[in-house]
């Protein structure tokens, strides 16, 4: 988790802003040239001075293809009409399986990209994160199964199927239009292609003249990756608050004025940047702690977390080996100098990690998951206290190897630990867990006493580069690596991995997505150059055992025998959010979702409690807490491939989902009153609680 260091977030503001505005492209022509080596702004500043535009072709009217523009070192790129820059490819985000929407948002589940949103091909139910028939097991809809010996014909329950259809399974389909079933049963037309006449024919897509370009309107009422639909299917209020003792209340209504000054405004002209969703670590305690519930607040609490009725979280962060909540210290090959990875076993994953993540992907099947070692094995390390990165001794922090380190510069380890990555990713694929992403290390300029591991940045770009994209490459894996997990904001520590990594030519096209947390705030604008989808990693835990400023609202005071997991640290994790969200990320995830009511770690050196957003006593009762709310009030309704839309007056964040719904979220520090907000073109008046928050959602 965390460093003792003191924060001071507002400090070189305006020199970071001012870094912003020299390091960012504005759009530029594609062309013949080789860009620049950026130079980091001053602050801090993640971005670089943009170079000229990288070669690239013009599209080709008519046939969708595009060349894509490839920017120089540090430079800057465009695209061709209707393509999108997604790092330094030009991708049509209307078409594109795996930038559907906006740049990193993947269809799963069998959904292809159709007019920007991730749907399943006609004829197909999405039923949790899959698309499936729509046959006896699920006819119409997901909940609903017909009896023995009935089949399902146009989505009723049906002892026979109708003239014209043919019996595929226990499903009645017309072959001559079925996508899935064309001119005979199983025969599945490909993403690009829709069955007209019994045969499978090809739909142009993408190309500024194609007949499936940029054209269409949403596609249908289907829900976006992830979401299934809106709500999940569920009939949700167009108002919930919360505030002390009173908590997700439902029951208020909203009224509609003509008159009246409105207390937040919502433009939802003035759209921003695609949100891609909420979620949290999976870390072993919070498993354990889940096994002390009865089955049925177990159930309870998963459905908190990640049903459509609840958080709907469709984030997933998997440590690789212990992290600072696991119930022992561990790598996943701990067999010193095994260069071959033959030990390397998930044996330890298998206790709790993994029924974890299963548990919840029951629950909601589109989580996306991604994956960080907080130490690589211990014997790749060095212990030296003469050696040190970025001024921090290599020497252990706890009393254990796994604490503290700094990782070797040695072939034979680099090219081993790049197939620790490998495998890892191989083995949760076959417990049928897909790792999306990963990064080579949490927090690679800390060490800590829990597992960790300091990390030179020359050295990190080099792994990047040389070792681990290429080991993905040749294994045939589709695993994009994060530029993360950063948190350490000096300007000579994790900004300047960041810059390394992407202004190096090696490296740079294997990074796919930023992952900032804690100390990183302040290089969120200067990193929106890089065209990459960039995701806040870790909320911050609170009850902080040393220093924190420049937050709004403030966190409260240190308690040293339990997480205070209270009203104080919701109003903070609004803050938190609200902030991250202004400054351009694309995703927030919680850090610990559940933990017992003392909320400690393995850490050796400081004694921490840390909240979480529930909580398990030692009776095994559940509690939920106010930071899981303000969670809440947003990560139920926004959805993935929503836009963040700009507000004005009060404090408020809102967005638009690609089904057209607004919502806006506010926060009311002061007394219970009257609020307005006027959005989606009309005036809505409704009681707004004190020291509370209240979910609009509209249309």
């Amino acid at each position: 988790m965390r460093t003792a260091h003191a924060w001071f977030f507002g400090l070189g503001s305006a020199l970071i802003a001012a870094a912003c505005s020299a390091g960012r492209s504005s759009s530029l022509p594609q062309g013949d040239g080789e860009g620049g080596t950026g130079t980091p702004g001053a602050g801090g500043a993640t971005a670089g001075n943009p170079g000229t535009g990288g070669s690239g072709a013009t599209s080709t009217a008519g046939t969708g293809t595009a060349g894509s523009s490839t920017s120089g070192t540090g430079g800057g790129n465009s695209c061709a009409a209707p393509l999108s820059i997604c790092g330094a490819d030009c991708v049509n985000t209307a078409s594109d399986a795996n930038n559907c929407g906006a740049c990193g948002i993947p269809c799963s589940g069998g959904r292809t990209c159709q007019s920007s949103q991730c749907q399943c091909q006609p004829g197909l139910l999405d039923c949790n994160g899959s698309c499936v028939a729509s046959d006896a097991t699920h006819c119409g809809t997901c909940a609903t199964a017909c009896q023995t010996s009935q089949v399902c014909s146009n989505g009723t329950c049906s002892s026979s199927c109708m003239a014209g259809q043919t019996l595929c399974g226990t499903a009645c389909v017309d072959t001559t239009s079925n996508d899935a079933n064309c001119g005979t049963c199983a025969h599945a037309c490909g993403a690009n292609q829709s069955c007209t006449n019994s045969n499978c024919a090809d739909v142009s897509t993408g190309g500024s003249g194609g007949s499936g370009g940029t054209g269409g309107t949403g596609g249908g009422t289907a829900g976006t990756s992830g979401t299934g639909g809106t709500g999940g299917g569920t009939t949700q209020p167009t108002l919930v608050t919360s505030a002390p003792n009173a908590y997700w209340n439902t029951s208020g209504t909203l009224t509609t004025v003509t008159n009246g000054t409105a207390t937040v405004t919502v433009n939802d002209t003035n759209a921003m940047q695609a949100w891609e969703g909420f979620g949290g670590a999976f870390n072993e305690l919070g498993w354990k702690y889940l096994q002390m519930l009865s089955q049925a607040d177990r159930d309870k609490a998963l459905q908190l977390l990640f049903g459509a009725d609840g958080a709907h979280f469709n984030m997933g962060r998997i440590p690789m080996g212990a992290s600072d909540y696991a119930t022992t210290r561990y790598t996943d090959d701990e067999t010193a100098n095994d260069t071959t990875m033959a030990s390397f076993s998930i044996t330890q994953d298998m206790k709790y990690l993994i029924p974890y993540v299963k548990a919840a992907m029951a629950v909601n099947g589109s989580i996306r998951f991604w994956a960080s070692p907080w130490t690589p094995p211990t014997w790749m390390k060095t212990t030296d206290m003469n050696t040190n990165v970025n001024g921090t001794s290599c020497k252990l922090v706890g009393s254990t190897a796994f604490d503290g380190g700094c990782m070797v510069d040695n072939a034979a380890n680099l090219g081993a630990y790049a197939q620790y990555f490998v495998k890892f990713v191989q083995q949760y694929a076959a417990q049928g867990i897909t790792i999306e992403a990963v990064s080579p290390q949490n927090e690679p300029n800390y060490a800590q006493g829990y597992p960790s591991c300091l990390w030179a940045t020359a050295l990190f770009t080099k792994f990047v580069g040389k070792n681990l994209g290429p080991a993905f490459t040749a294994a045939g894996l589709s695993t994009h690596i994060m530029l993360g997990t950063m948190s350490n904001g000096g300007g000579t520590d994790d900004p300047a991995i960041v810059t390394s990594v992407m202004n190096d030519a090696t490296a740079k096209p294997y990074i796919k997505v930023l992952g900032f947390q804690w100390g990183m705030e302040g290089s969120v604008s200067g990193a929106k150059s890089y065209n990459l989808p960039l995701w806040q990693t870790e909320h911050k835990c609170g009850n902080y055992p040393f220093t924190v400023t420049g937050e709004n609202p403030a966190p409260g005071p240190f308690n040293a025998n339990m997480a205070p997991n209270d009203q104080t640290y919701g109003a903070e994790t609004w803050g938190l959010i609200r902030d991250w969200i202004k400054n351009g990320v694309t995703s927030y995830s919680a850090w610990n979702m559940v933990l017992d009511t003392v909320g400690k770690g393995n850490d050796m050196t400081r004694n921490w409690p840390q909240n979480a957003l529930l909580t398990v006593t030692s009776a095994g009762a559940l509690n939920v807490t106010p930071a899981f709310y303000v969670f809440r009030h947003l990560s139920q309704y926004v959805h993935p491939g929503a836009k963040v839309v700009g507000t004005t007056g009060g404090d408020a964040i809102a967005f638009k989902n690609t089904d057209g719904t607004i919502v806006a979220v506010m926060y009311n520090s002061g007394g219970a009153g009257t609020y307005i907000v006027q959005i989606a073109g009309k005036k809505l008046q409704f009681s707004m609680p004190g020291s509370g928050w209240a979910t609009v959602v509209s249309q």
